[in-house]
């Protein structure tokens, strides 16, 4: 009997010595607790992630297999250094393509105020919303019959669709669902103002905090960049894309999914936590600083017929629109920080 430690110790040795590369580099990990600032919990959720469909959705996510020809993988665009959005006007897909819109942030997006995802809300779910970009021509040019056939290929695969859904079998909604699950925990926190929220009374400069009172008053941002991840997840039209000369958008926005005509130009409001990350701003990156976009605000958009009516000039001085944009500033946070795995299942 007294083998036994000796003998469980060189069995669990020899297991851990066995397991791949690619398993030691991506361990199956708790769901990480929300940060400050972000009040809600996983049993919020009907169906909350588990750790083994997030470590597989981790795998899929930053897998440049899943694009057609190899070289694009939802990282390409959504880069986590970046709090998940990019710093380029519009995203470029396979064979260097470029599309018409820029990448928009995912974080905090499990408790979303409303399932809208995309630009434009065309996705009702982050697990619709993951499967689009594999079937977009112009992003990762593929077909979800051919991603599931990929992922079948791979053998070494199958053990973590096993551990996320209890058999190997591997279907598009299974890929979904674990990359879906693995955006679920990009969560964005304990900024400068959740901690100012939360007493701590020199987490903002002086400027940063007339900056949130003209951004909660006078300014009115809240009316749209509200609840914890400061979005309403709703649909605007501040004129973005408008030309005056053709009277048309270059991009019409929610109106192709709605088809109401008050949707014309109009796109979701994107969350301002940690928007310093990923300049250029609005859907088609045509706004160049934070500062410029104040500036946008501040002038009451660009007129059109079908402008909200929540846009309209402000009248703030030159200090106003720099302490609005200090408090923006403060909104960079901490959580939701990832890289690539070192090595994927072969």
């Amino acid at each position: 009997m007294k083998s036994l430690p000796g003998f469980f110790l060189a069995v669990w040795v020899t297991s851990a010595l066995a397991a791949p590369d690619w398993e030691k580099a991506n361990p199956i990990q708790p769901l990480p607790k929300p940060p400050l600032g972000i009040d809600s919990q996983w049993s919020d959720l009907k169906d909350p992630p588990t750790p083994e469909s997030v470590r597989l959705g981790r795998w899929l996510f930053f897998d440049k297999r899943l694009s057609a020809d190899g070289t694009i993988s939802c990282a390409s665009c959504h880069v986590p250094e970046h709090a998940f959005s990019e710093r380029t006007p519009v995203s470029t897909g396979i064979r260097g393509q470029k599309g018409g819109r820029k990448a928009p942030s995912f974080v905090n997006q499990a408790w979303a105020l409303y399932p809208n995802f995309f630009w434009d809300g065309r996705a009702s779910s982050l697990e619709t919303q993951a499967g689009g970009p594999m079937e977009n021509p112009i992003e990762m040019g593929n077909t979800h019959a051919a991603v599931v056939n990929t992922c079948s290929q791979v053998s070494g695969y199958k053990k973590y669709f096993k551990e996320a859904f209890g058999s190997e079998d591997v279907s598009i909604d299974r890929i979904k669902r674990a990359i879906a699950d693995y955006e679920r925990t990009r969560m964005s926190g304990n900024s400068a103002y959740d901690r100012f929220i939360d007493g701590d009374k020199s987490a903002l400069s002086a400027e940063a905090q007339t900056g949130m009172d003209l951004f909660f008053g006078k300014a009115e941002c809240n009316q749209c960049h509200l609840g914890q991840n400061l979005s309403d997840s709703l649909f605007h039209n501040l004129g973005i894309g408008w030309n005056p000369k053709s009277k048309k958008f270059a991009d019409q926005g929610r109106i192709v999914v709605s088809k109401k005509k008050e949707d014309l130009g109009a796109f979701k409001t994107p969350t301002v936590r940690d928007v310093t990350k990923h300049p250029p701003y609005m859907h088609d990156g045509s706004i160049r600083t934070l500062r410029e976009v104040v500036d946008h605000y501040n002038k009451g958009g660009h007129k059109n017929p079908q402008l909200s009516p929540k846009i309209r000039p402000l009248h703030m001085n030159e200090k106003e629109v720099a302490a609005i944009v200090a408090f923006m500033e403060s909104l960079d946070g901490e959580g939701y920080m990832d890289k690539a795995p070192a090595s994927f299942p072969q």
